[in-house]
């Protein structure tokens, strides 16, 4: 017995609608909900111009007040504004807020200042000194000596281990910057590929059409639209991101290799004063004093600016942190990672809803017009379908509906193709069913393109409240910033060290250098000594210093 064929089930719609419903509920056909409208309700002091795709974006939930970031950290003397206190919160494009941190190094800025003035002044005394001053020679203190080359090497040892620390920090703190950097380019080229992607899926629903039937001529021109704003903020983004990692690393490279050479030279200057000191040999020590003079007060500077750096750095860190928890719609994090559009990411949302269902009313027109159609047996039959095929209830198919959207996508492409048919070289069923390959391959394609940018809603919504750079940030605060703290405590710290032994050392190579001296001096005088009395060659009654000094020179 000839039963009519089962019409092809008009399942696409249910399936489209079931996935959209669970992440765009918030948004209605064509347009935003007004819900979602008044999520995004301008807020007071925020930006709201557009620029090249990148601005200040409307923010999810309401912000009563627009307040400054990490405010309580930031609230330092500002040497710009009399020594008032800076309260604009963290801003690296204020130079109020530069003042500000910069003068929490001001501790190493005046200790390097006074050493280099007060130094030099007694360099320039003692030279003085000793052109115009003659001076009788005169011996040591074995004790004073002892002590003096005690102290010496464990100003040595302090000036080693400050190196090394200096060295590890630099090496970890320009490792975990790398890696911040990293992250954050990861984050917005993940983002940028995500745009071009859903722009990908618009442009291909421009060329989908199913029996002559496509997307009205309105749905593709606003297609062209929002793909010129997309293509638009995912350069600027991509650009932007790119540049901001470069500079830093610029920047970055030369602090790094000034802080390498400082601490390899801070090394050799320690060890050379320390045996040039103990050999006695005054000259030398005399030239690295001078040497070590102008490199400890540049050291000390450099503490200082990578205890701003530090500062810097939790500043940041704060900032960020309460960015997340509170977002607000333009602060100076834009300059490290900015946020899309507002009103690119509700057109591209938008626009992906509308592309979604007109491609889903079209499968469904033809199915439910063209291949469902049942023609009584005594009219012409369409070439593209045999009619004649045994029948299932939808309800039957429906109730196989079950699983994750992927499982129940895939369920209905293979229901589908159940119904295909052969055809002959003019394209006509030569089998039974309702659908011939050609009109199959179209209706996949819509499909595909329908369950693409379903894929892609909860990151369409996700631009609407900028959730890519809440969750960037939030990744930085939890996994990199502890690190970049702990590194640059590491560097200023360990530039502190170096700077305060090598000074310190400074002092004692002079002072162990010249008992040296005198300790040769007088090693070489008893034994001068000790051959004129053997020989018989010193006068009687002659003084012991004027005897020795007489045979030496």
């Amino acid at each position: 017995m000839s039963l009519l064929m089962k019409p092809l089930p008009c399942l696409l719609l249910p399936i489209i609608f079931i996935l959209f419903s669970s992440t765009l509920h918030s948004t209605s056909h064509g347009a935003p909900s007004a819900d979602l409208h008044s999520q995004t309700n301008h807020i007071p002091g925020a930006v709201d111009e557009s620029e090249n795709g990148l601005v200040g974006w409307g923010v999810r939930r309401s912000v009563l007040e627009n307040s400054p970031l990490a405010a309580q950290r930031t609230t330092r003397k500002d040497p710009l504004n009399n020594f008032k206190y800076y309260t604009g919160g963290w801003n690296i494009s204020n130079k109020h807020y530069f003042a500000s941190v910069g003068f929490t190094g001001i501790t190493f800025f005046l200790i390097a200042a006074i050493w280099f003035v007060g130094f030099g002044l007694c360099l320039l005394l003692l030279c003085c000194c000793f052109c115009c001053c003659h001076r009788e020679p005169y011996g040591y203190s074995r004790a004073a000596y002892a002590l003096s080359l005690i102290l010496l090497l464990l100003f040595t040892v302090a000036a080693v281990i400050g190196c090394i620390v200096l060295y590890t920090g630099q090496g970890q703190f320009h490792t975990t910057t790398s890696d911040t950097l990293d992250y954050v380019v990861s984050q917005a080229n993940t983002t940028v590929a995500n745009l071009e992607n859903v722009s990908d899926y618009l442009a291909a629903a421009k060329s989908i059409g199913i029996d002559q039937v496509s997307l009205p001529a309105g749905i593709q021109n606003n297609i062209d639209n929002v793909d010129n704003k997309i293509s638009s903020a995912a350069t600027t983004l991509q650009s932007e991101t790119k540049k901001n990692k470069k500079d830093i690393e610029d920047v970055l490279d030369t602090v790094i290799l000034a802080l390498i050479i400082i601490a390899a030279v801070m090394l050799l200057l320690a060890l050379l004063g320390f045996l040039f000191s103990i050999l006695g040999l005054q000259f030398l020590v005399y030239v690295l004093v001078i040497i070590g003079w102008i490199l400890i007060a540049g050291t000390f500077i450099l503490a200082g600016v990578f205890l701003v750096v530090h500062n810097m750095v939790g500043d940041t860190c704060v900032a960020m942190d309460q960015w997340v928890r509170n977002p607000t719609a333009h602060t100076a994090l834009d300059d490290i990672l900015p946020c899309v559009d507002n009103a690119t990411a509700q057109a591209t949302l938008s626009q992906s809803q509308e592309v979604t269902y007109q491609l889903v009313v079209i499968v469904n027109g033809v199915i439910a017009n063209v291949s469902n159609v049942n023609l009584p047996p005594s009219a012409p039959q369409p070439p593209y379908f045999h009619q004649y095929f045994t029948r299932i209830v939808d309800h039957s198919i429906s109730s196989k509906l079950v699983g994750d959207s992927q499982s129940r996508f895939s369920f209905l492409l293979q229901v589908w193709q159940n119904y295909v048919c052969q055809v002959s070289k003019n394209n006509t069923c030569t089998t039974v069913g309702r659908l011939t390959p050609a009109m199959y391959s179209q209706m996949i394609n819509a499909a595909n393109v329908s369950y693409g940018l379903y894929q892609y809603g909860p990151f369409l919504v996700g631009l609407l409240d900028c959730s890519f750079v809440r969750e960037t940030f939030t990744g930085i605060t939890k996994e990199h910033c502890p690190d970049l703290k702990r590194y640059s405590m590491w560097v200023y710290i360990g530039l502190a060290m170096v700077s305060a032994a090598v000074m310190l050392s400074l002092i004692f190579w002079s002072i162990t250098s010249h008992d040296q001296r005198e300790r040769n001096f007088d090693r070489i005088s008893n034994s001068l000594l000790g051959c004129q009395l053997m020989n018989g060659r010193m006068p009687p009654g002659t003084p012991l210093g004027q005897g020795v000094l007489s045979s030496i020179w």
